[in-house]
């Protein structure tokens, strides 16, 4: 069984015991959380799809931990223009792991 969700305007496929890294998330490490914009829900053959998303259909997770990604570093330059610019960014992230899937 596995699903489909939406969180922090990406999107995910989801089965129990997964960890993920998404965009944070305002919760405390070690509460649980409910994701309701669930898109798709499989069970073997059957499989239900939301218009968006299934108004039944919810995934529980527990939120691990929070941290920062590695630093992506951004580098511009013009050439023979004596132009160069150094840029880094670290995006903040919430690893959670899913523990159930009602459909």
């Amino acid at each position: 069984m596995y699903a489909v969700i939406k969180t922090g305007g990406k999107q995910y496929r989801v089965e129990v015991g997964n960890k993920l890294k998404v965009e944070q998330l305002p919760a405390e490490a070690g509460s649980d959380l409910v994701i309701e914009q669930v898109l798709m829900v499989s069970e073997g053959e059957n499989v239900s799809v939301g218009k968006p998303f299934l108004e039944s259909a919810k995934v529980n997770a527990t939120v691990l931990s929070h941290g920062r990604h590695d630093k992506i570093r951004i580098f511009k330059m013009r050439r023979r223009k004596h132009y160069q610019k150094h840029q880094g960014h670290r995006q903040n992230y919430t690893e959670i792991q899913i523990t159930g899937i009602s459909a």
